[in-house]
């Protein structure tokens, strides 16, 4: 069976606080990361539809992940404290990686 590779890349002024919130959904098979304004995931795959499927999810999940990531630095600009969520929770940016 033929593998299913691709990779999404989105800009981000938030990119590391996106990231970050897409690590937890990240299925087998998909690897999340900041690289410097953009958010890139890649993801791969054996069955089409199920790729497909995972691309859906994620597409929806990384929508509510940008609007979370702005609602806190919009927060964060009206007290002065940090808008990045890796910030906030005290951790240097890095790749995310799911291990099988």
């Amino acid at each position: 069976m033929t593998g299913i590779t691709g990779r999404i890349t989105t800009e981000s002024a938030q990119s590391r606080c996106v990231a970050a919130s897409l690590a937890p959904d990240n299925l087998s098979g998909m690897e999340t990361r900041a690289e410097g304004p953009a958010v890139v995931t890649a993801v791969t795959g054996t069955h089409l539809r199920s790729v497909i499927a995972s691309v859906d999810d994620y597409l929806m999940n990384l929508a509510i992940a940008e609007e979370v990531c702005a609602d806190v630095r919009n927060d964060a600009d009206h007290t002065g404290r940090p808008g990045d969520m890796a910030e906030l929770a005290g951790e240097p940016e890095q790749e995310i990686q799911i291990l099988k």
